[in-house]
């Protein structure tokens, strides 16, 4: 019964949510990669990255939109989540992770980009640029992850991604939890703003609760403290403009363990603190991201 239903409510979830842009082979990795705004070429190139267990819907609702006025913007979804399949070498570092889409942006076209990375994302946005310097442009993290912090991984996240939380209580969920759950979820997300009206139903929740997804955002949330603490000592190489946008009410990615750290030690950093706002400033404080893009490329000397 179980297995009946996770795969029933899985083709609902695709069918109704269907992959929005085309598909990169990198290897035996497929990226799916979705483009908005500028033809290649007349405009500056910016690439999102989305965070934990998110995917490109989640840049595609409000902030993609906004940028491509100005930019050709490309979305992607990190290795696992959304429709992009998961590396042959399980779990994905940010370093695996940033390669592979380094080479995915390549492909399309994308010649030296504005990285920006949200949340988890900002850490693949600092290993993109300490692995692949000559790629980047600009670096802009938004409530990015990016030092380690106190603290044990979440309880959740340590059942999930132990073999029998893999094997057993991910199928479960995708099986028999319901949309309530994680509607909550959001709105302890995005705290002390609302949820958007619309995010939900454009970001997908059936999206999100389907087994492949949960297991490599599982696997790759475990991994994550010690990928920060690998790469945290070298974030002095990264020379780029450097723009930080961080809310100090974020309870998820803290202003002072991450962003006002990671301000210290870029060479070129430019930290902007919002009043008031939690972990999802692109969609509650979507202007501010855009000035902080345009900043970016201006000293980098793209506009």
């Amino acid at each position: 019964m179980a297995a009946f239903q996770k795969q029933r409510r899985q083709n609902r979830a695709e069918k109704t949510h269907p992959p929005q842009g085309q598909f990169v082979e990198i290897g035996n990795t497929r990226i799916h990669a979705v483009e908005m705004g500028q033809p290649v070429g007349s405009a500056p190139d910016v690439v999102l990255i989305h965070g934990s267990n998110g995917s490109t819907r989640d840049m595609s609702f409000r902030l993609a939109p906004a940028l491509a006025p100005r930019y050709r913007v490309l979305m992607l979804d990190r290795p696992g989540l959304g429709y992009s399949s998961e590396l042959a070498r399980t779990p994905a570092s940010l370093s695996d992770q940033a390669s592979v889409l380094c080479a995915a942006a390549k492909q399309l076209g994308v010649n030296r980009p504005i990285i920006l990375g949200q949340s988890y994302g900002g850490g693949v946005a600092l290993a993109w640029a300490l692995n692949h310097p000559e790629s980047v442009s600009a670096l802009v993290s938004v409530s990015g992850v990016s030092h380690p912090w106190d603290g044990a991984l979440d309880l959740f996240y340590r059942l999930t991604s132990s073999k029998a939380g893999q094997h057993l209580l991910i199928p479960l969920i995708t099986a028999f939890v319901p949309d309530r759950t994680v509607h909550k979820a959001l709105v302890d997300v995005f705290a002390p703003q609302p949820v958007p009206k619309g995010y939900t139903e454009h970001l997908g929740i059936g999206l999100t609760l389907r087994s492949g997804p949960l297991r490599a955002n599982a696997r790759q949330r475990q991994k994550l403290f010690e990928d920060i603490k690998d790469q945290a000592p070298h974030y002095h190489r990264i020379t780029v403009p450097a723009e930080l946008v961080h809310g100090d009410a974020d309870t998820t990615v803290g202003l002072q363990i991450h962003a006002e750290r990671l301000a210290a030690d870029l060479p070129n950093a430019r930290l902007t603190v919002l009043s008031g706002i939690g972990h999802m400033p692109h969609h509650v404080s979507t202007p501010e991201v855009v000035d902080a893009v345009d900043r970016a490329a201006l000293r980098a000397g793209l506009l």
